[in-house]
């Protein structure tokens, strides 16, 4: 049994991660773990209908390795094996080469909380900008 995605979806099997020990040796059970945000497409969908009501085709293809937005997407399982099935806007890259990815959020990556990153404009604080 196989699915195919229609219009602009794709169909990504998830890299597992094989990482389930913390640092510290505490053993995560699979729902503490994080969800894979990497992994292989497996088939495309035949694209989406432009402005001007032409078939645009998919950027990616079956075998792309790629890169994809944290909370997207739906998961199924088809005959026994996880799949997600995505819009192909929620793929953020295709990697190339055999390079390990890791894949964090903005304010994970960068260390701040939501609190701290509140302030992402480009200026000296003063008493008359903001109200911090």
């Amino acid at each position: 049994m196989t699915i195919r995605p229609l219009h602009d979806n794709v169909v990504v099997e998830p890299t597992v991660s094989k990482k389930a020990v913390t640092k510290g040796g505490i053993l995560l059970p699979d729902t503490a773990q994080e969800k894979p945000l990497e992994g292989k497409v497996v088939a495309v969908g035949s694209g989406h209908r432009g402005r001007n009501g032409k078939l645009v085709e998919l950027s990616v293809k079956a075998g792309d390795r790629v890169v994809y937005a944290k909370w997207s997407g739906s998961e199924v399982k088809v005959a026994q094996k996880d799949y997600i099935i995505l819009k192909e806007s929620d793929i953020l890259g295709v990697v190339e080469g055999d390079g390990k990815v890791s894949v964090r959020a903005k304010n994970e990556a960068a260390g701040t909380t939501a609190a701290s990153s509140a302030h992402d404009h480009d200026h000296v604080h003063d008493s008359g900008c903001c109200d911090d």
